[in-house]
């Protein structure tokens, strides 16, 4: 049986409010192309189906052509909710869409999935357990308990319910799990909400010992594989949704599997999406030009560090946007900000006044325009949120 592992679509994602529809649209002709080409008998899709709750329609859409596409020629579909999908709306539509060979799972259920494939007669049992929620296992784990019980109580309860699942394991199906959980060992991104509360809501790898000859796994969004019993694997996003992810190859799992045997897997790469990258340009705004003029990253979305020994105008910032589309985040450095950072700490004084005071010693005692000032505090927010690397 040939498996297509994939998951973290997040359809109806933006970055900065920029749409990344086309993007996800490119994603869904992409995944076609390849399930066919690789005759995938079986697809696992491991939660974040979309961003949001409440995603927009044309995101619903798109999910919608998806599971059309990816079952048109009798291939079944297996989704699950993700810790970003409201479960009802992800399971809505089973009555419409069960008859082609979809299967989509909103909360946790008491029996595994079983589909089959006619290229091989082979029969697959699938332990699907959606994002395992407080509220959705429907148990009150104690707040006053230590970070080490809690994770252990959040495990022991995960790995009861892999386990019930696994129940239905034999030696003559090939016997899968899929869920959507973080897992220790795991490495994480910016993009991705979190989902513990310190490490109290980790899974231990121990949990997923249940004899599943794979396990598909969703919600970090680097591809990669987790220490453990068996054959555990993250298929990641197939955009990068955040600058922590710049650089990231993006990929979906292949992997040929037989009833008691092990898997063998294969790492698809996807073409589709528009890049993310850093800029940091110790040479000022003359470096950057020129990387604009040698039309370096076009087609990418774009972090700068520009290094500046005088303070940026709103007018250079905007000349910058129209330069290129794809800026995103615009951060000038001085030099004399980690004195300043200094002497906010030392003074108390609030940042938009150290901000005033150093534009007067650049400028010559010019006065910053309010404009300006703002911006600025926006981007000192911006990039403490960036660094202060919250998961999804």
């Amino acid at each position: 049986m040939r498996i297509l592992h994939t998951g973290d679509w997040h359809f109806g994602k933006t970055l900065e409010g920029r749409s990344r529809q086309r993007e996800q649209e490119d994603f869904v002709d992409e995944l076609v192309r390849i399930a066919n080409e690789q005759q995938a008998d079986l697809i696992m899709m491991a939660g974040d189906v979309y961003d949001s709750v409440n995603p927009p329609a044309v995101a619903e859409q798109l999910f919608y052509e998806a599971c059309a596409r990816l079952t048109e020629n009798g291939r079944p579909l297996v989704v699950i909710s993700g810790n970003h999908d409201q479960p009802e709306r992800v399971a809505s539509v089973s009555p419409l869409v069960a008859r082609q060979g979809i299967t989509l799972i909103g909360l946790p259920i008491a029996e595994a999935v079983t589909v089959g494939t006619s290229r091989t007669g082979e029969i697959a049992k699938i332990a699907a357990l959606p994002y395992p929620s407080e509220s959705r296992l429907n148990e009150l784990l104690s707040a006053e308990g230590k970070e080490d019980e809690l994770r252990k109580a959040y495990s022991a309860r995960v790995g009861m319910l892999m386990g019930k699942l696994a129940r239905e394991f034999s030696p003559k199906t090939v016997n899968l799990a899929m869920s959507h959980i973080y897992v220790l060992g795991g490495l994480e991104c910016d993009s991705e909400r979190p989902i513990q509360v310190g490490g109290a809501y980790t899974v231990d790898p121990s949990a997923l010992s249940v004899g599943a000859q794979y396990t598909a796994l969703g919600h970090l969004h680097r591809p990669q594989a987790v220490k453990g019993d068996g054959v555990i694997r993250y298929s990641g996003s197939p955009l990068a949704y955040s600058f922590s992810e710049a650089g990231q190859a993006k990929s979906v799992m292949m992997l040929d599997i037989a009833p008691g045997g092990a898997p063998v897997l294969e790492e698809v790469h996807l073409s589709c999406g528009r890049p993310l990258v850093r800029w940091k340009a110790k040479g000022g705004l003359e470096e950057v030009y020129r990387w604009l003029d040698e039309g370096r990253d076009a087609e990418a979305f774009i972090d700068l560090e520009v290094s500046l020994t005088e303070s940026m105008s709103i007018g250079e910032i905007q000349r910058l946007r129209k330069s290129r589309e794809g800026f995103v985040h615009i951060r000038p450095v001085y030099p004399e900000m980690e004195q300043a950072e200094l002497q906010y700490e030392r003074s108390g004084l609030p940042v938009s006044e150290l901000f005033r005071k150093f534009y007067q010693r650049q400028s010559g005692g010019a006065e910053p325009e309010d404009e300006l000032v703002q911006l600025f505090l926006e981007l000192v927010e911006e990039d403490g949120e960036s660094k202060e690397g919250t998961v999804e």
